[in-house]
């Protein structure tokens, strides 16, 4: 079923503003989340720990995202499924670790990994 459509007089909402803007951050090569302008090395070992956790755990999601595309991928009940060969290629890893990504993607899928029930593709 849609979603009904919003009503004009609602207000829409903004998204968050960013705490600096990515064009000037960019200008600057050693502009790195501020980090350079700390003088306290425990507010800097602080933060810099924050950005490292904050990081890996966005960069676990990822993989778990890529995981999951490659198997829905590579599911042979889709009529354009891809080999683990053009999934490899695609995402520049080896043959062998796109077949186990597959693998890992599938659990997932099925809710295997850490007794999930299912996988939140948001």
């Amino acid at each position: 079923m849609a979603e009904p459509t919003p009503r004009r007089n609602e207000p829409r909402l903004r998204p968050a503003p960013l705490l600096f803007e990515p064009t000037q951050a960019a200008a600057d090569p050693e502009h790195f989340f501020d980090l350079e302008s700390m003088d306290d090395p425990r507010e800097l070992l602080a933060r810099a720990t924050e950005l490292t956790l904050a990081f890996r755990a966005a960069a676990d999601r990822a993989v778990e995202f890529q995981a999951v595309a490659a198997a829905q991928l590579a599911d042979p009940r889709r009529f354009d499924r891809l080999t683990t060969a053009d999934i490899a290629e695609r995402a520049e890893w080896t043959e062998d670790y796109a077949k186990k990504m597959v693998e890992f993607g599938r659990d997932l899928l099925r809710g295997a990994v850490e007794g999930r029930e299912h996988v939140d593709p948001v």
